[in-house]
């Protein structure tokens, strides 16, 4: 044994010496095509409103929302999440404002679809919340629960209602069993067979939604611990997966995203459809709020963190920052 036997013969630092070449060994890149942008647009008004918990982020006018979709094509992203944000007045016990073809999801839909076309794909939030005055994903029964079945019939209308305005993919949301069966035969019934499912398929009850509830004008009253899934629980998604699967889901998500990248992962290894993972409110807010205190470098805290969510297994990623991070990209 020669005087240099202690050293070691494997030295994986070899591949982190330059940048060069940690770039070329990196076994996981994003790309403006992994990305989606949430984007929310509030019914009567004239200038965006910005949301105080979500610096950077706006309720849109109609004509913002196009403007934000015409950039998001430029800049690669490969679709856009809507959301309606109705007046007050509209909202009612059953969310009546949300299958209106004159709503204002549905006169989003054809906002962005006429702007943009086929160029970035035009999903939309398929859930009652937003336009129920007790802020609840469902219709209520006597007692003041959320009625699955009568639920159910509800997210049929709305898949009709997005889908003839041009939305290519509906993201059912609520989490009531069985709604992505129901709206895969509303839709295939009503001649938009094309019109695919993006399932939320693990929603967790979260406490990082926070700043969302001011997104979207919430009026929810109590929490919605009966339909979204425990926090604790990891089985429970993959049963939940395999429903959804079974009822015809095009693709699946996890939500929300840093707090469940184990479920994420158990996810992306079990299927062979695509798997996103929603970067939510609260994920957003905590890393906008640390680096305006200078605890965190703002722009390397977000690659990182969509890094690690894309490690997990998602294919996609929805992101408030989808658009500025495509650009950087």
């Amino acid at each position: 044994m020669t005087k240099y036997g202690s050293f070691p013969g494997a030295r994986p630092r070899r591949l982190r010496t330059t940048p060069a070449m940690r770039r070329m060994v990196a076994e996981h890149r994003l790309h403006p095509a992994d990305l989606i942008l949430p984007a929310f647009v509030r019914e009567g008004i004239s200038e965006p409103v910005p949301i105080s918990a979500m610096p950077g982020v706006v309720q849109h006018t109609r004509d913002t929302l196009r403007k934000a979709a015409v950039e998001a094509v430029e800049a690669g992203v490969a679709g856009i999440m809507l959301f309606g944000v109705p007046e007050d007045a509209k909202k009612d016990a059953v969310g009546t404002a949300g299958t209106d073809p004159d709503g204002i999801l549905q006169v989003a839909i054809r906002d962005v679809r006429a702007e943009v076309g086929d160029d970035l794909v035009i999903m939309s939030d398929l859930c009652l919340d937003e336009y129920t005055d007790h802020g609840h994903c469902g219709v209520l029964d006597a007692e003041g629960r959320v009625d699955n079945d009568a639920t159910l019939e509800r997210y049929a209308e709305m898949a009709q209602v997005q889908a003839d305005a041009g939305v290519h993919a509906v993201g059912p949301s609520g989490m009531m069993d069985g709604q992505v069966g129901v709206v895969r035969d509303a839709l295939d019934q009503t001649g938009h067979e094309d019109v695919s499912i993006l399932a939320y398929t693990a929603k967790y009850s979260s406490a990082f939604y926070g700043p969302f509830r001011e997104a979207v004008g919430s009026s929810l009253k109590g929490d919605r611990k009966t339909y979204q899934q425990d926090p604790a629980n990891l089985r429970e998604s993959l049963r939940e997966l395999a429903l959804d699967l079974d009822e015809g889901a095009d693709m699946v998500m996890v939500k929300p995203a840093l707090p469940y990248l184990d479920v994420l992962a158990k996810i992306a290894d079990s299927v062979d459809v695509p798997v996103a993972a929603y970067q939510i409110s609260g994920e957003y807010a905590m890393i906008e709020a640390a680096a305006e205190k200078g605890w965190i470098d703002r722009d390397k805290a977000i690659l990182e963190a969509l890094t690690g969510i894309k490690r997990a297994g998602a294919n996609m990623i929805l992101t408030y920052w989808a658009t500025e991070v495509a650009r950087g990209l």
